[in-house]
């Protein structure tokens, strides 16, 4: 059964630790998150939490929303939550601090937790490793982690959302394909369903954005069928970004997709079926793909520096507001 430990505020941030291969880390000593941009411009308080899961003490950081700028404002109702899973090789500061998810999260009233992963990865393909010989261990821990946060910070279990970078974005789409009842949207930078021995199958409808840069020399737009070994882990073989959008379409009942032509990138959006219902949450929203012309495995609009070798960041796009603008309004794309 999974045991959940209470919430232990740590003082201070997360640090840095030695860069590993496709985490897109920052130089040690870049900056953390700073002041929220919500209208009172008082921080949003943190926390770093444990979480005990099938016997794991799991770490994340927690990003609360800024207090109401009013005293009469209404700061005790459920919130949006949304979960960012950093890349392989990298930690949750460094998610933080490459996407700034916490401050346009919070500027939006939404909780957003950056858990850690064991080993610095996730196992976001079904498929049991050396390293990871639970593959389903990730999936059961962010479970776990939206019920205790659902119950101690009045997460809104109705407007529960997931994104991540690189292997974390694959880990979203995980979470997404086997959960879909969970959640009420997902998102994906630089990361796509696995596929051979570890495939992901999407099994319902969910609003399903992928952001990709088309020149990611890291792991290919066209996917990456047999990624060379790696002597600290597996590297998952993934279907293309295409692909794995496309997989979300047709569990959702959609039908043909509509590309067109944004500065700085190409938008294809399929439309969910009107009666492919996930659970009891209502039908209907979108699948996205973005391409971005110019990106490499980056995160678009960062002011963080990719390593060396990974290509590009693209300025056209603001991944981050673009992904928490989808998951406000999931329809189809403005």
């Amino acid at each position: 059964m999974l045991a959940l430990a209470l919430v232990l505020p740590l003082a201070g941030c997360a640090t840095d630790s030695d860069s590993g291969a496709d985490s897109g880390r920052p130089a040690a000593g870049s900056s953390a998150s700073g002041p929220s941009t919500a209208g009172t411009g008082t921080p949003a308080p943190e926390v770093r939490a444990r979480l005990r899961v099938d016997g794991d003490v799991r770490q994340y950081l927690l990003h609360r929303p800024p207090a109401p700028a009013t005293a009469d404002a209404d700061g005790d109702g459920p919130r949006p939550l949304l979960i960012a899973f950093h890349g392989r090789g990298a930690d949750a500061a460094e998610l933080r601090a490459k996407t700034r998810l916490e401050r346009a999260a919070t500027a939006r009233g939404m909780l957003v937790a950056f858990p850690e992963g064991l080993g610095h990865g996730w196992g976001a393909g079904a498929q049991a490793t050396k390293q990871r010989p639970d593959p389903a261990l990730d999936v059961r821990f962010t479970e776990a982690l939206i019920k205790h946060l659902v119950r101690t910070e009045r997460a809104d279990p109705d407007q529960v959302y997931v994104a991540g970078f690189s292997n974390g974005g694959s880990m979203a789409l995980r979470m997404a394909a086997e959960r879909p009842a969970l959640l009420a949207g997902a998102a994906s930078v630089s990361g796509q369903l696995p596929t051979g021995d570890a495939a992901v199958e999407p099994t319902g409808p969910v609003p399903v954005m992928v952001v990709y840069g088309a020149d990611d020399p890291v792991r290919p737009l066209a996917g990456l069928p047999s990624p060379p070994p790696d002597p600290e882990e597996p590297i998952l073989p993934t279907r293309s970004a295409r692909d794995s959008a496309a997989a979300f379409a047709a569990a959702g009942g959609a039908g043909e997709p509509v590309t067109r032509e944004e500065k700085g990138y190409d938008r294809t959006v399929w439309r969910l079926g009107k009666d492919a219902h996930g659970g009891d949450r209502p039908s209907g929203g979108t699948v996205q793909l973005l391409v971005v012309d110019d990106a490499g495995h980056t995160w678009p609009g960062s002011t963080v520096p990719p390593p060396e070798g990974f290509g590009p960041v693209s300025k056209a796009l603001d991944a981050t507001d673009t992904i928490l603008d989808f998951f406000t309004d999931p329809g189809p794309g403005r």
